[in-house]
């Protein structure tokens, strides 16, 4: 075979599965396969924690003991941390936390970033349903304190508004982070805001009883990896459009959106 055949046979082979996957240049390549185990590598310590809390594992039921039965007796002595609590609870409760976002899909609508509210939606609605389907079959109740300082229905693990909090925070993040690229102020306080909504609404949790602690670690766990796992669908998308890869923790999920061209928006 002449060496124009060979070359001309080797053009034609398809590279394999597993060499796809790690081509950064590929549309399913390396930036993709990344954040698909990043969303994988969350979901088994979620895994790990859910087992645990099913089998009613005694270390982990004694240690969120001890941390409610502390943060309860500093609640009893101090009413002020307990309105506190109280309010940031109420502010980023579930429901407002979901009007934010839907506020935040009309505007992407009327900059013609359709696939990106469409994004939106998806996160806040897979985690939801995912957040509630899962304290149905776990079925583990609250915290039964002799005096409560604040009372919640339904079943605990995973806490919702933790849960919630984590995907309104991280969609909120991403979605606004390219207006800070070159501003790295503004860089540091988007992802500080989004860390205390997610930290701070899952504490407050704990802090008035309404959930022990492994409750809202599973609830961090569970938005990160559906966040995680949503942006690496989107991220398909985008490399199969020929866009260039994006750095998501510095430029966001669609850098375009800051742009003036009404066109680049409109595919974002």
């Amino acid at each position: 075979m002449s060496a124009s055949g060979e070359q001309s046979r080797q053009s034609t082979v398809q590279p394999s599965w597993r060499t796809r996957r790690l081509d950064p240049n590929h549309s399913l390549g390396l930036r993709l396969t990344l954040a698909s185990i990043a969303a994988f590598l969350v979901l088994v310590p979620f895994a790990l924690l859910a087992l645990l809390v099913l089998g009613s594992w005694p270390p982990l039921f004694r240690l969120d003991a001890s941390v409610t039965d502390a943060l309860h007796r500093y609640a009893l002595d101090h009413p002020a941390w307990v309105r506190l609590m109280s309010g940031w609870t109420d502010v980023f409760a579930p429901w407002p936390l979901r009007i934010a976002a839907l506020v935040v899909v009309a505007w992407l609508l009327v900059r013609r970033a359709r696939r990106l509210a469409l994004w939106v939606v998806t996160t806040m609605a897979v985690g939801g349903l995912l957040g509630a389907l899962l304290k149905l079959l776990v079925g583990r109740h609250r915290p039964d304190l002799l005096d409560p300082v604040a009372r919640a229905a339904g079943f605990s693990f995973p806490s919702g508004h933790a849960l919630n909090a984590t995907l309104a925070a991280g969609v909120l993040l991403l979605v606004f982070l390219p207006f800070a690229h070159d501003r790295r102020p503004l860089r540091w306080a988007l992802w500080t805001a989004a860390v205390l909504i997610a930290v701070v609404t899952g504490i407050s949790r704990i802090a008035l009883g309404v959930h022990w602690t492994s409750d809202v670690l599973g609830g961090w766990l569970l938005g990160i990896a559906v966040v995680a796992a949503t942006t690496a669908a989107f991220t398909t998308w985008r490399t199969r459009t020929g866009r260039r890869p994006v750095r998501t923790a510095r430029e966001g999920i669609a850098p375009e959106l800051a742009e003036p061209d009404e066109a680049g928006r409109e595919h974002a």
